[in-house]
This record gives structure tokens, sequence and C-alpha cells, in this order.
């Protein structure tokens, strides 16, 4: 779930991104998986659902490198774009869900960037590219 206040604008980076609504000082935590918002599908749980919905979750979700599930954030974070030089940072938490820290101060109306190389196993398998 979302911990700062953003709006969703074209990106020149691609289609519709996430900006920042406010200053985030750098090390604030922008995002934090809440099982209450965000879902995660196994392969197996995906293969359940209609060709329709099946590729909205592959366009709307990541699959977690260290799991393989699929997360579908269910707020405006699935919107967070992709940068070789990204202002955010993902980790694993302390009760082993992601967080995204601001990885420098970010300023009100700048977009929020992450790294897809470290969160998405089928960005890093080369399945698609950017």
């Amino acid at each position: 779930m979302l911990l700062v206040k953003t709006v969703l604008r074209m990106s020149s980076i691609h289609g519709i991104g996430l900006f920042a609504a406010e200053f985030i000082a750098g090390g604030t935590p922008i995002w934090r998986h809440s099982s209450l918002i965000d879902v995660k599908l196994s392969e197996e749980q995906l293969l359940e659902l209609s060709p329709a919905a099946r590729e909205q979750i592959a366009a709307y979700s990541y699959r977690q490198r260290a799991t393989g599930l699929y997360v579908l954030c269910g707020d405006d974070a699935r919107f967070f774009n992709h940068s070789k030089n990204p202002n955010c940072i993902d980790i694993r938490g302390e009760d082993g869900q992601g967080v995204t820290l601001a990885a420098r101060d970010i300023q009100p109306g700048e977009e929020l960037t992450c790294d897809y190389s470290i969160i998405d196993k089928d960005y890093i398998d080369g399945k698609y590219q950017l």
C-alpha cells in the first residue's frame, strides 16, 4: 500500500506514471506490501483465471524475484515505471514483505521510479524488454 501522497499522470517513460504529490525525504517508506490491499498469486492460481483476467494481471503485476509469485498492487503503486537510475529502492522488510524506500530526496511532481531488475523475475528472465 502506498504510504505517501501521489498522483497519476502521463509519463515520459511509459504510459501512465506515479508522481510524488508531496516532498519525500530520502529513506522514507513509500510503499509496503499489505495483504489488505495487495494480492499475491501463484502460477496455478493465475491459470484458473479467464484469459482476459490473466492478461490484465500480467500487465499490472510483477513476478516476485524470491518466490515467483505474481504481486498485484491494489492501489496506484502498480504504476511505478522502470528506471536504470531510480529514485526509489526496493528491499525486503523485517517481516519478509516488500518495502519501497525513497533512494534520495524526491520533489513534488517528480515521477517515482524503481529498478525492475531488483524485484521482477519476468524482467530478469527477459520475458519483456523496456
